[in-house]
């Protein structure tokens, strides 16, 4: 494929990752903020409660004054309206525009190596395959869980899990794809993809059994209902990113590839000869 092509590929690429995210904030908006609202709300109640039942060490001299002051010392930089609406929509359309970028190379590089799909089919596979490596595979190891949960030392443990995951799970995706290509020769397509999407979940379910299980990552106590509106608005989320952009971008790069055919074509055409 053409370099120019390529960019072309990659430009319309960030811009469907633009719009998806426009869709994808939406919902986060309004079927995720709740149960992030309802998670503070739990985890200012039990620290209200603790701070009440935790006996002061100056009482008796003053020390009515030391929680109002550690009060101010915990004040949010952010305000809570902020981060729900211009820095949530801020982290979704940069999170969009980067995936898209990255999903357009991955689409420039499966066009044509799949199957004979067209290029909206290979852009929602593309879209497909990305959804399910690199959020939903994750995503059933170490669920989603919202930022007023866990203990807060072991933020940097859980991180590094979730990305090793998501690297296992892309690495596992491709080397499903490389498989079901040595295979189809010999078994055809259809028996190629059933087994290369089963060796995927074999070494899937290993990598859930061999790696480490997130054990704080809810405290005792909280709200399940809670925590299974957050993961299924979280879902939602991803889900609704991946679809649009697959929607969006399989008809951009549609017209982009259907207009560069037609321009070589009209360049390759031998003038017609004189007549007589």
């Amino acid at each position: 494929m053409h370099a120019s092509t390529v960019r072309g590929l990659l430009v319309r690429g960030m811009l469907a990752g633009l719009i998806a995210g426009l869709f994808a904030f939406a919902v986060a908006y309004v079927v995720g903020e709740p149960p992030v609202r309802g998670s503070i709300a739990v985890e200012e109640a039990q620290a209200a409660k603790d701070a009440a039942g935790a006996p002061s060490a100056h009482a008796g001299h003053g020390g009515g004054d030391a929680a109002p002051a550690e009060a101010a010392e915990e004040e949010e930089l952010v305000s809570r309206p902020v981060q729900s609406t211009f820095g949530l929509a801020t982290g979704v359309l940069v999170y969009g525009v980067a995936l898209g970028g990255i999903a357009s190379l991955a689409f420039s590089f499966a066009l044509g190596r799949v199957g004979g799909f067209s290029p909206r089919a290979t852009a929602a596979l593309t879209a497909a395959g990305a959804f399910a490596t690199v959020y939903l595979v994750p995503f059933l190891k170490y669920p989603a869980t919202p930022p007023a949960v866990g203990n807060p030392d072991t933020i940097g443990q859980r991180t590094t899990l979730f990305f090793l995951m998501i690297l296992l799970s892309v690495l596992l995706g491709i080397g499903a794809i490389i498989l079901g290509r040595r295979l189809a020769p010999r078994l055809g397509n259809w028996n190629a993809t059933l087994t290369a999407g089963g060796a995927f979940v074999v070494a899937a379910a290993l990598a859930f059994v061999f790696l480490p299980d997130n054990s704080d990552a809810v405290q005792p106590g909280f709200p399940a209902a809670l925590l299974w509106e957050f993961r299924v608005a979280s879902l939602a989320v991803q889900l609704v990113l991946w679809a649009v952009f697959a929607v969006v971008f399989g008809v951009l790069a549609q017209r982009l590839l259907a207009a560069r055919a037609d321009g070589a074509q009209a360049t390759g055409r031998q003038p017609a000869p004189a007549v007589g």
